[in-house]
């Protein structure tokens, strides 16, 4: 699993397993029960795997896979990691914020500048909203850093768990 140093917040994988995927999301199920250091939680052809209440910190991050059927004996396997939901419903309302403030500021600039007003005020808080876009785009990539190890764990425990089902 190789994450690249691109724009990508929520790194994604596929790849294909030769099993059947009810076998491999039986084993999801199998695992479930079988150990305590993730919690498995299933949904039709989904699998959501993460850390326990007690070892999360504000940056945990969960892999949400699908295991879609691909033939008679094969499966396709996609993967996501990402944040808890509520830490990302949270980003992407602060994003939107900005972003709706950056528009108004706009508004608000081209409306002095067609009144032949002063308009530094808004082309400072305009400027402002687009600092706040790289904050909240380096606190995410901050987070990311910081919930790499455990990415990597939960990467592992899904590798292990389909081998052991195949």
């Amino acid at each position: 699993m190789a994450l690249s140093n691109e724009v990508v917040l929520r790194p994604r994988f596929k790849f294909e397993v030769n099993a059947p995927n009810e076998q491999l999301l039986a084993g999801f199920e199998v695992e479930k029960n079988n150990q305590t250091d993730f919690i498995v939680t299933r949904v039709d052809d989904h699998v959501f795997l993460k850390f326990p209440k007690h070892k999360q910190h504000f940056w945990s991050p969960q892999l949400h896979l699908e295991i879609n059927e691909n033939g008679e004996h094969s499966s396709i396997v996609h993967g996501l990691f990402g944040p808890n939901p509520t830490v990302w419903t949270m980003f992407m309302f602060l994003h939107f914020v900005v972003a709706g403030l950056f528009i108004a500021f706009g508004i608000w600039l081209y409306t002095n500048i067609s009144l032949k007003e002063s308009f530094s005020i808004q082309l400072f808080l305009m400027l402002l909203m687009i600092a706040f876009w790289f904050v909240l785009y380096f606190a995410g990539r901050i987070g990311r850093s910081k919930g790499k190890p455990e990415m990597y764990e939960l990467h592992g425990f899904m590798k292990e768990t389909l081998r052991a089902y195949r």
